[in-house]
């Protein structure tokens, strides 16, 4: 990996870590189509640069951060479940994370289910999160483990379907930064762990992928939700479909798309 590769990652995980298009999705497709090798160093850069968005939603939200211990406790609660299952399914999760073809079957299902996700909750208007909302909309993150479904899209659907409004459920997919932060120490570890150590180059890539991530991030949020409160969730339902279909088709009528 170059450092424009490494910008390019960036900006791409930047504009969709917060949008429910899948930012795990959009990294697997943008590595296979610029070729870049899908070793260690380029598993971690891709967790590791999540950072640099986490950092983005505490300067965004950083009053909703200092509140009380009990947005702690809830933050805490929410993260439990992939914190279960991500232990358990970490094999699993990797060998996903090599397949095209999975990122574009679940664009295409997420999709769909965006497409109906406002008709489906049309009356959702809590702005409370209770404990055992954060449980659930914790359950509903995990399903983000298959690489295309997208954390924040499902993180956005659990909570409308615990009767918030689309605006409280976004921002509280924003503020799912220890299940962020967790998945990048876990990978972090697993690296060194199978004996790889970072070079003075490796350490500069991540440096530059978190920078740019983000201040992609910081506009990308703001941005969102700002289009989110007038018009809903069928632009992304539309593009996820639209992706997913142009990964398919490329597949398997113009060249199979294999991760190297």
């Amino acid at each position: 990996m170059d450092i424009l590769q490494a910008i390019i990652l960036a900006i791409v995980e930047g504009i969709t870590e917060y949008l429910p298009v899948s930012s795990t999705g959009h990294m697997i497709i943008v590595s296979s189509f610029f070729g870049i090798a899908q070793e260690e160093f380029t598993k971690l850069f891709t967790i590791v640069i999540q950072l640099g968005t986490i950092l983005s939603v505490v300067v965004l939200y950083f009053k909703r951060f200092f509140q009380s211990v009990d947005f702690y406790l809830k933050l805490l609660v929410a993260f439990i479940p992939a914190v279960v299952l991500g232990l358990l399914l970490s094999d699993v999760i990797d060998s996903l994370l090599e397949n095209p073809l999975t990122v574009a079957i679940s664009l295409v299902i997420g999709g769909v289910i965006l497409l109906r996700v406002d008709h489906w909750f049309a009356d959702s208007e809590e702005k409370e999160i209770t404990y055992l909302t954060a449980l659930k909309i914790g359950f509903f993150q995990c399903l983000a483990m298959i690489p295309g479904v997208s954390r924040s899209g499902a993180s956005i659907v659990g909570g409308m379907s615990q009767k918030l409004s689309r605006t409280v459920a976004a921002e509280f997919s924003f503020l799912a930064v220890p299940t962020m932060l967790g998945a990048t120490l876990k990978k972090s570890y697993d690296f060194y762990k199978l004996g790889y150590t970072l070079t003075g180059e490796q350490i500069n890539l991540l440096i530059i992928g978190n920078v740019v991530g983000f201040l992609v991030a910081l506009l990308a949020i703001k941005t969102f939700i700002g289009y989110l409160s007038k018009h809903g969730f069928k632009m992304f339902g539309y593009y996820r479909i639209v992706v997913g279909l142009a990964i398919l088709a490329i597949h398997y009528f113009v060249h199979p798309l294999i991760i190297i």
